[in-house]
């Protein structure tokens, strides 16, 4: 019978067969569009989710943490996102969008329907599919659809889209997708691309920036213009001409931001300040406070940190860092690669290893591709080849060598770095490790930190971490403690060769100076300047270490990290480099403790002060711990330390007299230290090995820290005038140097230079002095006392 009808139909005028035909189609359309509607309506439409998420819209905005002068630092979420809304996104940006997205987005009611048919038409004959979603389409799927190509999750966007501009505003749909889509580098919206790609705020953006993140949508992760620049590139210039030729922009317009060059942010800065342990410092305290929240909610924290202090911080310890290793030589490359003869294969293989072989900074990673002695070629994980010349191979010059164990050779991975006048050179990743902060003394405030060379490959903080031995830089706080016991700056102490019996039948301890020298009778003054550690155990021996001990505990130190014997003036106990300027602080502002603080204030997503810092403020609510003679007398002789002691290149290279401070370096050179302030700006600078060795006996807290210190205080007193400090009352000058008033009466000069003379005279000629703990000595014969401590207590 089929056959028969299909017969009979084909016998029919061509004509008739026709309009059958067409009938027929429009006939299946009909029913189908029957068959759709009751889907949509009685299937669909019940199912469709509330618009909770788009009325009540809580985009996820991370965590950011920012300088005290409102430069970011962190950002701690899975999303990048800023959120504007729309009354404050510019035109341009709109329009760029609306171009290339949707030119017709004022004017439909959320669904494009010549579209549809036009996409529809094209996929049957295509076999790449195409698209005709309206922004109201995209903004339901981004918030509750998934990506899925099918016609049934075509229908609930339609449907949904329907349902959206039924309830918001055509500006409301737009804030929410310009917002909410994603547009590459983790970068949720407009807001915070216009920030991640050009530094900016959206507001600020020229017409050539928006169309190029206008053509972001479409391919946020493949086509953006840090891993494509390419193909960005060229959407961008398409989406330029649809401005055009909508009338969005004149043709005077698109002509200048068609010849427009993009100054794309570098993709090897997150942020233009380092502060990352900062940061870390902050992300720790906001999740004990708040917890995962933290993430999606939007919280802002400012620090108390200055930027260019910061920069000029970071700058310092990288410096210091490099040039410790250029004194100590080039180890060699850090790994090898084979290289495929095949090219693409070869360029992979680099990209391979480049990755794991991160870039640190300015210090790139490069594999290289041809190796002499006159001249190197390496390629970057951009793909880019340079070269690296004779002056920039110097450094490396004994791995050049067909004799060396560890050899530079085409499949190398090296270090390179640009020099003053940009030409390649190569460097490598430091082995050493060292750290900076610096606080503002008179109330704690950080104003700089640098936990360590690099975060990104080692997330330790030094600086509040690190319990490492300060070594002399401990002197100074001895020497306050027997301020209080009577002595005196100009006080005469024996600097002369030591040995003690710790106990009967073990071996005697016989410290020594760091470079050997004694100088005998010798003023407090003259010791400190110089760092001898005999005065130092003298003056230790006198007041006693359970005195001592419990004395450091005024600066903030941890007494049970301090021994309670003579080392611990020496630096034997722990501290970190934050307890070190923290303590040097109370000298620094007149002997007042004051409490290191980094977080100024936390604010919610709306802008409500959550935390707000009120730190004591150094006389005023902060406490004293020093008598103001005390701190007065040590400022004056830290000094003299720095002028014209072990520290005096700080003031040679900064041309400043009213800087005080200390240098220390441990026993084999484990750690060296600097530890000083200038004004109100107190500054700790440390490197040592993270498993402890020696940074090498030519290396003193005057060779790896103090040139960080003066680095960072170039930039921190820049323009400041000279500090001097006000004389406190109840002091007065005893042959030339400063003594407390009730120790003036008992001052006998004659007596104390006739008994250091005396020591002095004994120790060449006569029998030794028998040192405290040391009467079971057989060479002595009977006990004598020390002529330290016949001393007056002021002289």
């Amino acid at each position: 019978m089929l056959l028969l009808h299909i017969r009979n139909w084909r016998q029919r005028p061509l004509k008739r067969r026709i309009i059958e035909a067409v009938l027929a189609l429009f006939a299946s359309a009909a029913v189908g569009g029957v068959l759709l509607a009751a889907y949509a309506l009685l299937i669909v439409a019940p199912s469709l989710p509330p618009l909770d998420a788009l009325t009540d819209y809580r985009p996820k905005i991370p965590l950011r943490v920012y300088t005290a002068d409102l430069v970011l630092i962190g950002e701690f979420g899975e999303e990048r996102r800023d959120f504007v809304p729309i009354a404050e996104m510019p035109a341009v940006m709109k329009n760029a969008l609306i171009a290339i997205e949707d030119e017709h987005f004022y004017e439909h009611s959320g669904v494009d329907y010549t579209g549809i048919l036009r996409a529809t038409l094209a996929n049957l004959w295509r076999s790449r599919s195409q698209g005709a979603s309206t922004i109201t389409m995209q903004v339901a799927r981004t918030f509750y659809l998934s990506r899925q190509k099918t016609y049934a999750r075509k229908i609930q966007e339609i449907m949904l889209a329907r349902k959206i501009e039924q309830t918001l505003s055509k500006d409301q749909i737009l804030e929410l997708y310009m917002n909410q889509i994603y547009l590459g580098e983790k970068a949720y919206g407009f807001g915070s691309a216009a920030r991640i790609y050009f530094g900016k705020t959206v507001q600020e953006l020229t017409i050539a920036e928006a169309a190029m993140l206008a053509g972001l949508p479409k391919a946020p992760s493949s086509a953006n213009p840090v891993v494509n620049p390419t193909r960005a590139a060229q959407r961008q210039q398409y989406i330029l001409k649809r401005m055009r030729d909508l009338g969005y922009i004149t043709p005077k317009q698109h002509a200048q931001a068609v010849q427009e060059k993009l100054a794309l942010r570098d993709k090897g800065y997150r942020f233009e300040t380092h502060a990352e342990h900062a940061a870390e410092i902050v992300r720790q305290y906001m999740s004990s406070q708040y917890g995962d929240d933290i993430y999606t909610h939007g919280y802002t924290v400012y620090t108390t940190l200055n930027s260019a202090d910061q920069d000029a911080a970071y700058s310092a310890v990288r410096r210091g860092v490099l040039e410790y290793e250029r004194r100590h030589g080039y180890r060699g490359p850090e790994a090898f690669v084979a290289l495929p003869e095949d090219e693409d294969e070869r360029e992979q293989a680099i990209a391979d290893a480049l990755l794991k072989h991160p870039d640190s900074d300015e210090l790139r990673s490069a594999v290289v591709l041809t190796a002499s002695t006159k001249a190197v070629s390496a390629m970057l994980l951009s793909g880019d080849v340079i070269n690296i010349g004779a002056d920039g191979l110097r450094f490396a010059a004994p791995a050049l060598s067909t004799k060396a164990r560890n050899r530079i050779k085409p499949g190398a991975v090296i270090r390179v770095v640009r020099d003053a006048k940009k030409h390649w050179a190569v460097t490598q990743l430091p082995e050493v490790a060292a750290a900076f902060v610096a606080l503002n003394a008179k109330d704690g405030s950080y104003r700089a930190m640098v936990g360590g060379f690099d975060f990104a490959l080692n997330q330790f903080d030094h600086v509040t971490q690190a319990w490492r031995q300060p070594g002399s830089g401990i002197k100074p706080f001895i020497y306050s403690a027997a301020l209080e016991k009577g002595y005196s700056p100009s006080t005469l102490i024996d600097d002369a060769p030591l040995t003690i019996n710790v106990s009967a039948g073990s071996q005697a301890w016989t410290p020594q100076n760091d470079d050997g020298r004694y100088d005998g009778p010798i003023t407090m003054r003259t010791a400190l300047k110089k760092s001898k550690n005999m005065v130092s155990i003298r003056l230790l021996q006198s007041i006693t270490p359970p005195y001592a001990r419990e004395y450091l505990t005024r600066f903030g130190f941890d007494a049970n990290r301090h021994p309670d014997n003579l080392t611990m003036t020496l630096g034997t106990g722990t501290v970190t480099p934050l307890q070190m300027a923290s303590a040097y602080a109370v000298f620094a502002n007149g002997g007042y403790q004051v409490a290191p603080y980094l977080i100024e204030k936390v604010l919610d997503n709306r802008g409500n002060v959550l935390v707000q810092s009120t730190p004591a403020i150094a006389g005023d609510e902060a406490a004293r711990v020093l008598d103001p003679r005390n701190a007065f007398i040590m400022d004056s002789m830290l000094r003299d330390v720095v002028n014209s002691g072990t520290g005096y290149l700080a003031s040679q290279r900064l041309a400043r007299h009213d800087l005080a401070g200390k240098t220390g370096t441990t026993n084999d050179a484990m750690d060296g230290w600097f530890a000083g302030y200038g004004g109100d700006i107190v500054a700790v600078a440390w490197m040592g090995y993270d498993k402890p060795r020696s940074l090498g006996n030519r290396e003193f807290g005057g060779t790896v820290a103090l040139p960080i210190w003066t680095d960072y205080m170039r930039s921190a007193l820049r323009g400041a005038a000279p500090f001097q400090r006000a004389l406190p009352a109840g002091i007065a000058q005893v042959d030339g140097d400063w003594m407390y008033n009730e120790y003036v009466s008992r001052h006998d000069p004659v007596r104390a230079v006739g008994d250091a003379v005396k020591s002095f005279w004994d120790r060449l000629f006569g029998d030794r002095p028998v040192e405290p703990g040391n009467q079971g000595n057989p060479n002595n014969n009977m006990r004598r006392k020390d002529p330290i401590d016949d001393l007056y207590r002021g002289g």
